[in-house]
């Protein structure tokens, strides 16, 4: 690969797809590099740094999930824009980590060629723009200078009114938004975005320096289908995670960013003495999740039920996480959870559901019921470490 190629990475492990892909970047000036495992895939990456990868989450040796994570993780690689092709159903947890796109094969032409549309935009683009919502004027000022730099461009706006005007003229990559405007709530605001086909659907990040009621939590997960909407409230993780969803090179940025980000990043104690509850009444499942974690340096703590699982809370609230079984004796996971989200000390606790095999409106009622994501039995484990890292990075 010479110098200033512009390199597509297709990480397929069917070949017959695969060249389909290759041809495609072929006939769009890539020059393209293909891996028909994942353990390849991340090491042509690592070595390559292409400017697009297409990513397939089904994969030998190393799965397109424990792939997406190691690229995501490193902040030499995390800038590249990846969007996903599976058979597997679309899920939060891809999104929340940065993915451009998400395709459910069997992929018609047309949404191949407005991918590669996509792809081809988002490499060619010289600044990523971000749109900051936000009434205060010296907060909007301290939010701009914490995320500014000369490959982005950021358009404020003080009221929602100008915000909706805004992006029905113009896409933006990244939106920053402040619930609490002068003329409508942020609430109000995500309605009309989600309403409007005229607007292009892009990452969300509420900044908001209180705390968020269980009501308004509730709210903002109605969203997360069409509109990634991640709430944080610290400055630092303001600046990871608008860096992550507009895919900025870290080494481009100011050294005392680059430090910053490069810190959160530690994988090794990221999991470690966190404290995770199981649920499960399969104990055969409880103790394999519980040697997976405690692995990793995770305290596991377990109950084979509902009601165990809210009297334990009730004398251990200071639970990092809960993995919630669905189908359980005397009290089954879907009440469990509503129960859990009625009290205001554990409206911020995450809770990933485990169903088996999920049905159709399972993670609906999953998400109603209070769950922050859901994972299918049979658990793959770099699947679920790769969801634990994403909900206990707070």
């Amino acid at each position: 690969m010479h110098k200033g190629d512009t390199i597509l990475l297709v990480i397929e492990d069917d070949p017959k797809f695969a060249k389909i892909l290759y041809n495609m970047a072929h006939q769009k000036g890539f020059k393209c590099l293909v891996a028909l495992n994942g353990k390849m895939g991340l090491q042509l990456a690592q070595k390559h740094q292409p400017n697009g990868i297409i990513l397939d989450l089904h994969l030998p040796l190393m799965s397109g999930w424990d792939v997406l994570t190691a690229l995501k993780e490193s902040p030499e690689i995390r800038h590249i824009p990846i969007h996903i092709m599976s058979v597997e159903e679309k899920i939060l947890a891809a999104y929340r980590q940065g993915v451009m796109g998400y395709l459910v094969k069997p992929i018609s032409h047309e949404d191949l060629v407005n991918a590669f549309q996509r792809i081809e935009g988002f490499i060619n683009q010289d600044k990523r723009t971000l749109l900051l919502v936000e009434d205060n004027t010296t907060l909007r000022q301290s939010i701009n200078k914490l995320l500014s730099g000369e490959d982005i461009q950021i358009v404020e706006a003080g009221l929602g009114k100008i915000a909706l005007e805004f992006l029905r003229t113009q896409s933006y990559d990244c939106m920053v938004l402040d619930i609490n405007l002068p003329d409508m709530s942020g609430f109000e605001l995500l309605d009309a975005i989600n309403s409007d086909k005229s607007i292009q659907q892009c990452p969300i990040i509420v900044y908001t320096g209180r705390d968020l009621s269980q009501e308004e939590n509730e709210i903002l997960m109605k969203y997360t289908d069409s509109v990634i909407v991640k709430g944080v409230k610290s400055p630092e993780r303001l600046l990871d995670e608008t860096a992550l969803f507009l895919h900025r090179v870290i080494a481009d940025m100011p050294e005392e960013k680059q430090n910053t980000i490069k810190h959160m990043y530690d994988k090794e104690t990221m999991l470690q003495e966190k404290q995770i509850l199981i649920v499960d009444d399969d104990m055969r499942n409880a103790f394999a999740l519980s040697r997976i974690l405690t692995e990793k340096g995770v305290f596991v703590e377990m109950a084979e039920h509902g009601k165990d699982c809210l009297i334990f809370l009730d004398k251990n609230p200071g639970v990092d996480l809960v993995l919630m079984d669905i189908m359980m004796p005397v009290m089954d996971g879907y009440e469990a959870m509503r129960r859990i989200r009625q009290q205001a000390r554990f409206k911020d606790l995450p809770i990933i559901a485990l169903t088996a095999k999920a049905m159709k409106g399972d993670k609906e009622k999953c998400i109603e019921a209070g769950a922050n994501d859901y994972l299918p039995k049979p658990l793959e484990s770099d699947r679920l470490l790769s969801m634990l890292r994403i909900w206990l990075y707070r």
